[in-house]
């Protein structure tokens, strides 16, 4: 079975799609939950155009992974939830767009609660605490909106140069995606 890396900064933990739960969980979950919320939520920034994601699981464990320095994901909206273990420390922090992680003098500090998600901007500037004890299980999925992304890259914030690829292709296409009207969600 393949096994690529979560992410470039995760070591230990595994890809949805490997295990092919994208079109029966993740997809789903982003089309009927998420992306009637993102639109509430975050108008401006893609919430109501997602169309593609990264969906990955990743474990923090004493001699593994146990903390995620400070980083901004390449997607327009995170969610990060928390999904068990018991483990202490490891608590999330957060600042600002697109800042500079010297910059990061005052973060926002969140605890992270097994069984609740965090859902943040992919472009805020955040990162993970040291695990004190125990294991963390997190679920996170990049949500990406083809619209936002076509216009300017969220990783370098320059127009993207599109080349031909296979699967979601991090989230960039060569067509606009139909805009969705939130009233007329059910």
């Amino acid at each position: 079975m393949p096994k690529g890396r979560p992410n470039t900064m995760n070591n230990y933990g595994v890809l949805l799609h490997e295990l092919g739960l994208d079109e029966q969980l993740v997809t789903p979950l982003r089309e009927r939950f998420l992306q009637p919320l993102t639109a509430l939520l975050y108008p401006d920034c893609g919430g109501g155009w997602l169309d593609s994601h990264r969906a990955f699981v990743v474990k923090y464990a004493p001699g593994q992974d146990r903390e995620l320095g400070c980083h901004y994901d390449n997607a327009e909206l995170t969610l990060n939830v928390a999904l068990g273990k018991a483990f202490t420390g490891g608590a999330l922090y957060f600042g600002g767009l697109f800042q500079a992680p010297s910059a990061l003098a005052r973060p926002l500090e969140v605890e992270h609660v097994v069984g609740q998600g965090i859902l943040h901007r992919g472009g805020q500037l955040h990162g993970a605490r040291p695990l004190g004890t125990g294991e963390r299980w997190n679920l996170v999925i990049w949500l990406r909106a083809s619209a936002v992304r076509n216009r300017l890259c969220p990783m370098c914030c320059r127009k993207p140069d599109l080349v031909d690829d296979e699967g979601f292709g991090d989230g960039f296409t060569r067509e606009e995606p139909p805009v969705v009207d939130v009233c007329a969600l059910t």
